[in-house]
């Protein structure tokens, strides 16, 4: 890569951004918190294994992930599905959440993005975020300044 190379992501139509993160709140309690840290593993793999599942792309940031979702329906199916990994961890951690009384705490945040109305600008970076997700082009021409790129429609 150039290292002046200037890129910005396009993602074909609407998606979603979907936040989750968990806090340790005592350190001690190793069996309140390890098996939230363990479960999501096993989510990811399933879904980089069922793209049909709709994740498109997703970056850890801490103990903050960080997911592109095609929509809330694929986000929400993958959520309360019977047959996949999510809902017996999520069933788990609310059993030992209880007996665990405040140990470890768990969020997540969810937002619906319309087709273009997102910005993205990525200077000597890999693909990363949304660019990992959609697809990384140059940022040039009316994709230049972040008032370009957000005004444009997706090409």
């Amino acid at each position: 890569m150039n290292p002046t190379t200037r890129l910005t992501a396009e993602l074909d139509g609407d998606f979603v951004v979907f936040l989750i993160g968990f806090r340790i709140n005592t350190l001690w309690r190793v069996s309140a918190w390890l098996p939230v840290f363990r479960a999501m593993p096993k989510m990811l793999k399933e879904l980089a294994e069922h793209p049909e599942m709709g994740l498109l792309g997703g970056r850890f940031a801490g103990m903050t992930l960080i997911q592109y979702w095609r929509s809330t329906e694929h986000l929400n199916a993958y959520a309360q599905s019977r047959q996949n990994e999510h809902l017996p961890a999520w069933r788990a951690f609310n059993q030992n959440a209880r007996r665990a009384k405040g140990a470890v705490g768990i969020w997540h945040e969810t937002y619906r993005v319309a087709a273009g109305q997102y910005e993205t600008v990525y200077v000597d970076m890999p693909a990363f975020g949304l660019g990992q997700a959609g697809k990384l082009v140059p940022a040039s021409g009316r994709r230049e300044t972040a008032a370009g790129r957000i005004s444009s429609p997706v090409v």
